[in-house]
């Protein structure tokens, strides 16, 4: 057990402590210092007074639970959520809304500023959602069992993989909870074992949804540990039978639900590796319909399973709307779309283009990206499949236009150093950075400013409310 000798206090294991929390961790978890020991306590927030209960004891730090709330912060309020503090979800429900939205812009600025070097960074103010709640269009559920065998489809508790089930999620779209209850209903009217992680014995792992905001549809993927689905004409029956009627809670407005939904999209996913990885390589479909079709502003999308695209659909408009305002077009440019996935950005912008090239490693985004292509009638878009450090390479030797913008959105874990130098190379005038890391934002930008890119603003916008995630469009131009 480790214990602390250079404070005045010495720490261990289930000490408790009054401290006041000072700041949030990325993680959401508070902090707060005691004669300089830092000690994390889930579940708190920034203004809170509490008696923090030591579970984990380092020598600079500890982690720890709220033991007794001395005095709430006046920007605490009561989570409407049943299973808040427990399902591992949502971090700051608990948080008002507004404060939410300023510890989001703060952490974009700090970010800039500490690991970006920047002094004083043009952050505007953060475009936050008119309605914060049931803005998830896509959600993936773990399978289990109860302690009497039933079936569980729910959400991970915080740092475990013990299932919560809530039929009452506040952030994901509540037509999910229908279907939950129907799959329930057929694993235990015919038998279907949940997966064990432990034993690796059970069929069905997770369950994945998507709902298409713009035309109702909803896709169901199963993902299962054997080569078929048991009895699975009996749950496509069931599914496509399903009348949404009733699900729908009062007051979540027009714009926020989207249209009427219905099951269209039935496909069954085989994982039988032991990963943590939710998707298999095999797909197979029980309908006709192999994808749902959304659509952002008035360009349409066909989502397949595999398929990357922003889970709030309002929002998302709003991020790709700066973007393009960022990457000010005229019908001249050549763009170029790294981490382009389905076409999402790069139809988005092919509307105001010369031409946009979209570079992505996914091959079924690329035939996704081809294929919404020729959904919306658009012509200028190019799509490749490879490592966007090597592919782009190649290309240039038969691009003969020069670049204009380039625009990155990267996986959290940001650009690779290789790819930093390519599009430096390509020098475009302008680069649109979309994140949805500020650290790793914060870190490329630097980067980019060493090779003669300089930061010129950054839009933060709220894609995830009642986290601590934050999305964000950074404009760069050379100097």
């Amino acid at each position: 057990m480790a214990e602390i000798k250079e404070n005045k206090r010495i720490f261990k294991k289930n000490d408790e402590v009054e401290i006041e929390i000072i700041d949030l961790t990325d993680k959401g978890d508070g902090i707060g210092k005691y004669e300089g020991f830092t000690i994390f306590v889930k579940g708190a927030l920034i203004g809170d007074i509490v008696v923090a209960h030591l579970i984990y004891v380092q020598k600079r730090y500890a982690n720890a639970i709220i033991a007794k709330i001395v005095k709430p912060s006046e920007h605490r309020v009561e989570s409407p959520c049943p299973v808040a503090g427990k399902c591992g979800g949502c971090q700051v429900m608990n948080l008002k809304y507004e404060e939410q939205l300023k510890m989001k812009q703060s952490k974009v600025y700090n970010c800039l500023k500490r690991i970006g070097g920047i002094e004083n960074p043009n952050v505007l103010d953060i475009k936050g959602m008119e309605y914060p709640y049931f803005y998830r269009n896509k959600a993936q559920f773990p399978v289990g069992e109860d302690k009497l065998g039933k079936p569980l489809i729910g959400f991970y508790s915080m740092r475990s993989h013990n299932i919560i089930s809530s039929d009452d999620c506040y952030i994901e779209s509540p037509d999910f909870n229908a279907v939950k209850n129907v799959i329930t209903s057929f694993m235990e009217k015919y038998k279907v074992k949940a997966y064990d992680e432990k034993t690796r014995k059970g069929i069905l792992r997770h369950v994945l949804m998507r709902k298409a905001h713009a035309t109702g549809e909803i896709m169901v993927c199963l993902i299962i540990n054997a080569d078929k689905l048991p009895h699975e004409a009996e749950l496509l029956a069931m599914l496509l039978d399903m009348d949404f009627e009733g699900d729908r809670p009062d007051g979540i407005p027009d714009e926020v639900y989207g249209k009427k939904p219905f099951i269209k999209c039935i496909a069954v996913n085989v994982n039988k590796e032991n990963t943590n990885i939710i998707l298999g390589r095999k797909t197979y479909f029980l309908t006709k319909e192999k994808n749902i079709l959304d659509k952002i502003g008035d360009v349409s999308f066909e989502i397949a399973p595999q398929s990357f695209f922003q889970v709030n659909p309002l929002q998302t408009r709003k991020l790709y709307e700066t973007a393009l305002e960022y990457a000010e077009l005229d019908g001249s440019q050549v763009v170029w779309d790294l981490y382009c996935g389905i076409g999402t950005i790069s139809l988005f912008l092919a509307r105001k283009a010369k031409k946009v090239y979209g570079v992505e490693i996914v091959p079924e985004a690329i035939e996704n990206a081809k294929k919404n292509a020729e959904i919306n009638g658009i012509e200028n878009a190019v799509f490749e499949c490879g490592p966007a450090e090597e592919i782009v390479e190649k290309m240039l030797k038969n691009v003969q236009e020069k670049t204009d913008v380039v625009v990155v959105d990267p996986p959290r874990a940001g650009l690779d150093e290789k790819l930093i130098s390519t599009v430096v190379g390509m020098q475009p005038e302008r680069i649109v950075y979309v994140s949805c890391d500020p650290a790793t934002l914060a870190r490329d930008v630097k980067l980019f400013g060493e090779q003669g890119y300089e930061f010129i603003k950054a839009q933060p916008v709220d894609m995830f409310s009642a986290t601590v995630h934050v999305e964000t469009v950074c404009l760069l131009m050379r100097e």
